[in-house]
């Protein structure tokens, strides 16, 4: 098989398998359809019933989910956006694999670099005490400074190339009592990671990634198949930390120009609160440079 036919073989499933999770997760009730009191064996909507809705044959449809049909027209996407009830990131989600699927990718992608410009480092300096790391595409930890590491509690015990915030999510012990709300960090979590790969779905350091969550998390697993994906949102998150006690930060993240995927997050509190004299501990605690020997070894 020729390499841009399993490219576009790849890309075809991802439009395929999001159209089928959005599809079986949405209810008749949630589009206004009145159904009878009979068992309905399908979960969700049923093929047919959503080609309706979105006005389109229900051959066309099934060729579409199937992976058969690769050129969808924008009318088609947008009445299956309607039908579905896709908010703004699900619908670009959506028109992002359509674009994907119909094109010919000659090899996938290779691994974005992993290497921190020296300004970029610097920022993190500056940013003190204010808990704050760059981080890739795949959500691996690139540079931090002191407070980046140590507010996630156990990570600076993990090798510096494993350390990776889905990771830690997943499969840390600490994770679980870090976050009073865990469930719904890592529902976001692999929300972000879903819409990563799906538009790059043969990408290696995604690719590896998931399938060592897959392997080793249920949990992971479970989410994984539903296909969420949501766009960024101002966070504020609590924590249960177990050196500085609970505290609530507002966080940041910004995607950083000239940069293979990376983004800057930092977590702020105000000057004067309990929680912001949490942070200061927290900036005391690890005194380590502002980026790791593996991203300092690549420049």
């Amino acid at each position: 098989m020729a390499p841009e036919q399993s490219s576009s073989r790849s890309a075809d499933t991802e439009l395929s398998r999001f159209l089928r999770a959005r599809r079986t997760q949405t209810s008749p009730d949630q589009v206004g359809l009145t159904v009878g009191a009979g068992l309905r064996r399908t979960p969700g909507l049923r093929r047919e019933e959503l080609a309706t809705l979105a006005g389109i044959s229900i051959d066309y449809y099934v060729r579409l989910e199937r992976g058969k049909e690769t050129r969808p027209s924008p009318s088609v996407l947008d009445a299956l956006a309607r039908a579905l009830h896709l908010d703004d990131a699900e619908h670009q989600h959506l028109r992002e694999l359509a674009a994907l699927a119909a094109r010919y990718a000659p090899e996938p992608s290779p691994p974005p670099s992993r290497t921190v410009r020296p300004q970029l480092k610097l920022v993190l300096e500056t940013l003190r005490p204010s808990p704050a790391y760059v981080i890739g595409r795949s959500m691996d930890l690139l540079a931090w400074n002191p407070g980046g590491l140590a507010l996630y509690a156990g990570l600076a015990d993990w090798p510096a190339t494993q350390r990776n915030l889905a990771r830690y999510l997943f499969l840390h012990p600490t994770a679980r009592t870090l976050f009073p709300d865990w469930d719904n960090q890592v529902r976001g979590c692999v929300a972000r990671l879903r819409a990563v790969a799906g538009t790059d779905p043969d990408a290696p350091d995604l690719t590896s990634l998931v399938g060592e969550l897959l392997l080793k998390s249920p949990d992971f697993a479970k989410l994984w198949e539903r296909y969420d994906v949501v766009g960024r949102k101002k966070m504020e998150k609590t924590f249960h930390h177990p050196q500085v006690g609970i505290l609530t930060l507002s966080g940041q993240s910004m995607q950083l120009e000239d940069t293979p995927g990376q983004r800057l997050g930092v977590y702020t509190a105000e000057p004067g609160t309990p929680d912001h004299d949490a942070v200061l501990l927290l900036d005391m605690t690890t005194p380590q440079p502002a980026a790791h020997p593996d991203t300092k070894a690549e420049q």
